[in-house]
């Protein structure tokens, strides 16, 4: 019997260790702007609700508690523009990449089902179909896509290396057909709170969902907004009738989020002046990043949204890795998120000032007049 590892991929990130070695062999050290992986540090009222709840000697129910589902329920309402949630309507997960994983075989999906995902995409997607021995299919537009068996939808906006934003019309196109031919739609909005050029909308807004949750629901994650990525917090709303079989599911599996995490994202969803002042954090590393970028030569495409910039030099993309690493700037390969980004590399805004500083300060020096490439 094979090995279910034998079903996957090589590890995409264990590729990029030599170049993280010469990143790294630079004078003024590496900035890694890779994986994206927040650098900030976790807010004190956070800390501090965990702390307070540290002593949790019992199980956490995979549910969560009341008080959890209630900051839940009152965020995608405040947040996100949906009306009527409930506690039916959301489910804590064990981090977003957990639920992504293994979401498929959690939905009972196997050979010959279908699962689709952007053509440009966080791997994960596809991983979970080969977990589950589903077949899975890339597109540009998925009202394209052949409906027959198609069981589960990935959408992601803001995306997942490239920043662009679905608009609300977009969004409500996918949903019809979606519903019109039976297909479940799992949204990956992890990055909702982060837009710059454009405002990104929710499934579960009325204006996209018809004020109906039949079939969608939506996934986030305090990773990002609120530097949890540590504490393994995220969380889905929609559906009830599919989050109540995946509550089933999960409380087979154990898949609980422990109980002082739980405190925590009440207390992380209770407040938005920490997410503001992060989004000034990553506004200002931006701006810094995409300008010597650009200076050095580089075309700057979608980043409306999100973490990163989708940045290209127009070939391929281990070539601008090679190139950035000998500057000591460690990025990601634009093709670890398909074929179609094999001429771009994504650029992480997860440093801190003080590195993004100098990886401005190379590319800058770097580059001759007009932006060329010295």
């Amino acid at each position: 019997m094979s090995a279910v590892s034998d079903r996957l991929p090589t590890f995409p990130w264990d590729k990029l260790e030599p170049y993280k070695a010469t990143a790294a062999a630079h004078p003024g050290g590496i900035v890694d702007l890779s994986v994206g992986t927040p650098v900030d540090p976790v807010p004190e009222l956070i800390q501090k609700a965990l702390v307070a709840a540290a002593d949790s000697p019992g199980y956490p129910t995979v549910w969560g508690t009341p008080e959890l589902r209630d900051a839940l329920t009152g965020w995608v309402e405040r947040r996100l523009g949906a009306r009527d949630v409930t506690h039916r309507h959301v489910l804590p997960i064990v981090g977003s990449k957990e639920l992504v994983a293994w979401l498929p075989t959690q939905l009972g999906l196997g050979p010959g089902d279908k699962v689709a995902y952007p053509r440009l995409a966080y791997p994960t997607y596809e991983v979970g179909a080969r977990l589950a021995r589903a077949d899975s299919v890339a597109y540009d537009d998925p009202t394209e896509l052949d409906p027959t068996d198609l069981k589960l939808l990935w959408l992601n906006s803001p995306s997942n290396p490239t920043g662009r934003v679905l608009s609300a019309a977009e969004l409500t196109r996918i949903v019809a057909w979606a519903r019109e031919h039976g297909v479940l739609v799992f949204s990956d909005e992890c990055y909702i709170e982060l837009g710059w050029e454009a405002e990104p909308v929710s499934v579960l807004h009325p204006d996209v969902c018809g004020g109906s949750y039949e079939g969608i629901v939506s996934v986030h994650s305090l990773s990002k907004r609120s530097n949890l990525a540590g504490y393994r917090a995220a969380f889905l709303a929609g559906d009830p009738a599919v989050l109540g079989e995946l509550l089933e599911i999960r409380k087979h599996g154990g898949m609980m989020t422990s109980a002082p995490t739980q405190a925590a994202v009440v207390a992380a969803l209770g407040d938005d002046t920490h997410v503001r002042e992060q989004r000034e954090r990553y506004a200002a590393r931006r701006t810094a990043l995409r300008d010597a970028l650009v200076r050095h030569g580089f075309r700057i495409e979608h980043s409306e949204a999100s973490l990163y910039l989708w940045a290209t030099r127009d070939e391929s993309c281990w070539s601008t890795v090679a190139h950035l690493a000998e500057l000591g700037i460690l990025v990601a390969p634009g093709d670890f998120y398909g074929t179609a980004g094999e001429t771009f590399v994504r650029v992480a805004l997860t440093a801190t000032d003080e590195r993004v500083a100098a990886a401005v300060e190379r590319l800058t020096s770097s580059a001759a007049p007009g932006g060329a490439v010295a």
